[in-house]
């Protein structure tokens, strides 16, 4: 049964805490970075765009480095992408041909660094209010596109006129992957009205779309605007780890060791961790990890499944016992990563909203969404256990907690 087993006896050790640490940070440095220029003139936006789509508030509190007189590399510890900000950039006529020459410089010197370090994608934001492109833009934009992806973004969209000038931009059919008016920042209109912000999660969505496979977990790690997404991801991962369990616990219980189970489970909750970007330090995972051992419902469970396994099946500590070891392993592996993805998802929502969660509040979310999983665990193990195998019967679980 693994971690939640030794939690439960409470024989596990503190340790637990920096090994999770230590493996989160170990996926994270060997995801492939997502590389963007954020290009614009001075005024179009660039900052509100990226503090929006980005946790952190990268472009405030991110380390900047001046790579060229027009161009800013963007980076913070912990945060999975690389920015280039054509800070400040005015595109004077006298510094046109600079501007443009420097920009193909950067993607050539670090497409020659390889793919880690090559640029992915270029957003290049027009501020829509003004409703105007200028000339020498249009020769950027069509240059930029022949080297690397280039998504046209309209930030500070208001009114009727942003669909005009939407228009005309697409009359101009300009190599771009697409032309995405946003606002990103709910915008005062009188006294206590706002228009609410919008775009962001079409911008998402194209960006995923573009960037290479290998640098889309980066992007997800690093952008807060789509939470669901990182629920659906933490999800699919999870499922890969069932398998996983079954196979260590198929031994039959007599040998089944948690001393096994529980690196696979720690490790498990660790890519969990880096798919959502949520850095828990170890005072809040040894919270998470209490909320494990402390309630009734982890306690109810192993009850539950043992003495349902003597009813269902004889012959328990047979191979057909080493079974029902294998669906113990399963659904709590199940189980445990589904309220681990909770805690993670309230956390991150807590950090957007600028709120810290405190450790009493954490324990309490692991306990009561462990013991909800545990819950419906007890509902679906004997309907239909015998008709189907460990694998289809934890996907069960799945789908049955989708609706």
């Amino acid at each position: 049964m693994g971690l939640i087993n030794r939690l439960i006896s409470n024989k596990f050790n503190p340790n637990l805490a920096v090994d999770l640490q230590s493996k989160s940070k170990n996926h994270l440095d060997k995801m492939q970075t997502a590389n963007i220029i954020v290009a614009g003139k001075t005024g179009s936006g660039k900052s509100t765009l990226i503090n929006a789509i980005f946790r952190e508030k990268i472009a405030q509190t991110g380390v900047g480095k001046p790579i060229t007189q027009h161009i800013q590399e963007i980076t913070k510890e912990g945060l999975p992408v690389v920015l280039y900000d054509t800070k400040g950039l005015e595109l004077s006529q006298r510094n046109q041909k600079e501007v443009l020459t420097t920009l193909a410089d950067l993607i050539k010197v670090q497409a020659q660094k390889g793919p880690k370090a090559a640029i992915n994608l270029v957003y290049y934001c027009i501020n829509n209010s003004m409703g105007r492109i200028e000339d020498f833009e249009i020769e950027l934009i069509q240059a930029l596109a022949k080297k690397v992806p280039v998504i046209l973004v309209l930030t500070q969209t208001l009114g009727q006129e942003r669909k005009d000038f939407e228009t005309y931009l697409k009359e101009l059919k300009l190599p771009v992957r697409a032309i995405i008016p946003v606002l990103a920042k709910p915008y005062l209109l009188t006294g206590k009205e706002y228009l609410p912000s919008f775009g962001l999660q079409a911008l998402i969505d194209m960006t995923i779309e573009v960037l290479p496979e290998e640098s889309q977990g980066a992007f997800i790690n690093a952008q807060q605007v789509d939470l669901d997404r990182k629920v659906a991801r933490a999800r699919r991962w999870a499922k890969r780890y069932i398998t996983t369990a079954f196979g260590v616990g198929f031994i039959p219980i007599p040998v089944a060791d948690s001393a096994v189970l529980v690196p696979m489970q720690i490790g498990m909750l660790a890519h969990i961790s880096s798919i959502f970007g949520v850095s828990l330090d170890k005072s809040q995972i040894l919270s998470v990890l209490a909320g494990i051992g402390g309630t009734g419902g982890a306690t109810l469970i192993g009850k539950y499944l043992v003495s349902s396994a003597t009813k269902l099946i004889p012959g328990l500590g047979t191979v057909t016992g080493g079974l029902i070891s294998g669906a113990t392993a399963s659904s709590l592996t199940v189980a445990l990563a589904y309220s681990y993805i909770e805690v993670l998802k309230q956390v991150t929502l807590a950090e957007k909203a600028g709120r810290d969660m405190p450790l009493k509040e954490i324990q309490r979310l692991m306990n009561s969404s462990l013991k909800e999983q545990f819950e419906t665990l007890s509902e679906v193990l004997p309907e239909g256990f015998k008709d189907m195998n460990v694998v289809d019967w934890a996907q069960a679980l799945f789908n049955k907690k989708k609706k």
